[in-house]
């Protein structure tokens, strides 16, 4: 685990260096309970990609997921705080999904992610 001054909301003394490996598995587990589903990825990076996305734009980039786990997996982003969605009052209704500021945090996370996973080594 990296030692540095960064501010961590789950260690004690609010430093990653103080950071037990009980609270580790525990920030861990908690943020991987809020990206568990086969579409949460798919669609946080869809938003990145795109920034401001309609309901039926998510719908055509994502062609394997239904109407109803798109719009559970939307309500369970927005519940944690990684999606914001708008709603404009208009007929026919018009709803848009961003990602909070919080959301866009992940983005480097999420770029080392993918880094980490390149390097996989050839199976021999």
């Amino acid at each position: 685990m990296a030692r540095t001054d960064k501010i961590v909301g789950y260690s004690p003394t609010g430093k990653l260096a103080d950071v037990t490996p009980d609270l580790a598995a525990t920030g861990v587990e908690t943020a991987f309970r809020m990206l568990e589903g086969r579409w949460k990825m798919v669609i946080i990076f869809h938003l990145f990609d795109r920034q401001v996305l309609r309901f039926s734009e998510l719908e055509r980039a994502i062609p394997g997921v239904s109407q109803k786990m798109l719009i559970q997996q939307l309500r369970d982003l927005e519940r944690d705080g990684i999606v914001e969605r708008q709603i404009y009052a208009q007929v026919p209704p018009k709803v848009e999904y961003r990602l909070t500021e919080w959301g866009q945090a992940m983005c480097p996370a999420l770029d080392s992610l993918l880094e980490w996973a390149a390097q996989k080594p050839a199976a021999s």
